[in-house]
């Protein structure tokens, strides 16, 4: 072809995020280069790309029409569902792609798959980035936060189209370099399971302001669009407010309360709880998330289990608003008690990914990662400004729950925080992740432990050692033999 009609890029995958990702390409002025498995999904990018610029993006219809038509060295990002598929579209591509090509897969993909193909693509010379990119649809087409790692030499090449299509934030776009390996995707991993954390945290608040404190959803409404406008601010809580507006069209009355709660998962907050786990990060906000996600799944047993104990004697407290009962306070308390419960959601995350950086050498900047966030991406929030400003004050920060601001405000809101808890569980109404961030402040924050006793009893039965508070080195005490000493002295 005339090196005068190649594309800059190439993306292969057109479902939703990879048309939009796409337009947002071609729209910012960057020729690209399309293709699809399935023909009819290549035509419709072609007449969404005339309807909505027209933009400089050309169809192709065979792998290697497709890899021929990117100017060299080429750079494709593939859109497909993570696991085989990504390795089939790679197959595929390569085969026409030469030594310095590059290939982005922007899916959500499990580190180490990303790292072994780092590795086979290698043997061909060829490049490769795993690029987390959030945002969903609406963020592929206007802006995303994208969070590419593997090649550096892969992301300058592609650097000016990145920091061009993701989304712009005041101190700049929200990409950068991640690092080495699978960090991009690894990253990409941990934000999603903090934004699992804060689903579950706002959820929470609002089943306690409903089911406790009699509110309605036009009430609800007008809460949470209050709330965005303070410390508070960012996406979730914006759409949350805007979800209670909404009527249902097939019958009367809002369309929330119509809809079955059963809540989907694809695996990433999973993988984030089992990724603490290995690395010995309490994640307990986050985990509660997940637990709270598998319960919700079991819908006809929690049905069934309502009425069993309805008629073992349980007797249902929920929506009971006492006489008297301060809802202005409640909301301002439900407020102070979801924001530091967000603290500590973020605080665990950022802990996980400090660990797995330490772990692969990824030399993670946590500030940097918490600037990308604050645009863009599903959890993007004005605090992600404050988190930033912690790292840069301590890079070496062991956890924002120690942070001096941050910590101020914990204590400042504490006292709502355990009211809030505390009517919940009175309440009988669940509030995990709230409970889940109490007890990891609290625990963290205790310069002793009943660990101590824990401890004693593993070496009771499984002479594990014990180190003491008063002199170094390890020791193994007989327990039952001196308790049974003891006990004898005690009787004689």
């Amino acid at each position: 072809m005339d090196a005068s009609t190649l594309s800059r890029i190439g993306l292969a995958g057109l479902a939703v995020m990879g048309q939009n990702l796409a337009l947002n390409i071609a729209e910012k002025g960057f020729p690209i280069s399309v293709y699809n498995r399935t023909a009819s999904k290549v035509d419709e990018t072609l007449i969404r790309a005339q309807s909505e610029g027209p933009f400089s993006l050309t169809g192709q219809y065979s792998p290697r029409d497709f890899v021929l038509s990117i100017q060299r060295p080429r750079s494709i990002i593939i859109l497909v569902k993570a696991g085989n598929p990504v390795d089939q579209t790679i197959s595929a591509l390569t085969e026409f792609m030469e030594p310095g090509d590059t290939i982005i897969d922007g899916g959500n993909e499990w580190y180490q798959n990303t790292e072994r193909r780092i590795q086979q693509v290698a043997d061909k010379g060829i490049l490769y980035l795993g690029m987390g990119v959030s945002g969903g649809e609406e963020g592929a087409r206007h802006g995303p936060s994208l969070m590419p790692g593997g090649s550096f030499e892969a992301y300058k090449n592609i650097e000016s189209v990145l920091k061009s299509v993701a989304a712009q934030v005041d101190d700049g776009p929200c990409v950068t370099y991640i690092g080495e390996g699978g960090s991009g995707n690894f990253v990409k991993m941990v934000h999603n399971g903090i934004e699992y954390g804060d689903m579950q945290l706002i959820s929470e608040a609002y089943d306690v302001l409903k089911n406790v404190g009699g509110l309605s959803n036009s009430e609800l409404a007008e809460i949470f669009r209050e709330w965005n406008r303070g410390e508070l601010e960012s996406f979730l809580i914006e759409i949350t407010s805007d979800i209670f507006k909404v009527k249902d069209n097939l019958v009367d009355g809002d369309l929330v309360d119509k809809i079955l709660d059963k809540t989907g998962m694809k695996g990433t907050g999973k993988w984030t709880v089992q990724q603490a786990a290995e690395l010995s990060v309490a994640a307990p906000t986050i985990a509660a998330s997940l637990d709270c996600r598998y319960l919700s799944g079991l819908k006809e047993e929690r049905e069934s289990a309502a009425e069993i104990l309805k008629e073992a004697g349980l007797e249902e407290e929920v929506g009971s608003v006492k006489s008297g009962f301060d809802k202005k306070r409640l909301i301002d308390d439900v407020r102070k008690a979801l924001y530091a419960s967000k603290i500590c959601s973020y605080a665990q995350g950022m802990n996980l990914l400090r660990a797995k950086s330490v772990e692969k050498g990824w030399d993670l900047d946590f500030g940097e990662l918490a600037r990308i966030w604050k645009g863009g991406c599903i959890i993007r929030a004005v605090f992600l400004e404050r988190i930033k400003k912690a790292y840069q004050r301590n890079p070496n920060l062991a956890s924002l729950v120690v942070d001096p601001e941050f910590a101020r405000e914990m204590v400042q809101r504490q006292a709502a925080w355990r009211r809030v808890v505390g009517l919940a569980i009175s309440a009988g109404i669940s509030t995990p992740g709230m409970c889940a961030s109490l007890a990891y402040f609290d625990t963290y924050r205790r310069a002793r432990l009943p660990a101590n006793l824990v401890q004693a009893q593993r070496d009771l039965f499984g002479a594990h050692t014990y180190e003491r508070t008063d002199r170094p080195g390890a020791f193994h005490t007989e327990w039952t033999k001196l308790a049974s000493k003891s006990s004898a002295g005690a009787f004689s």
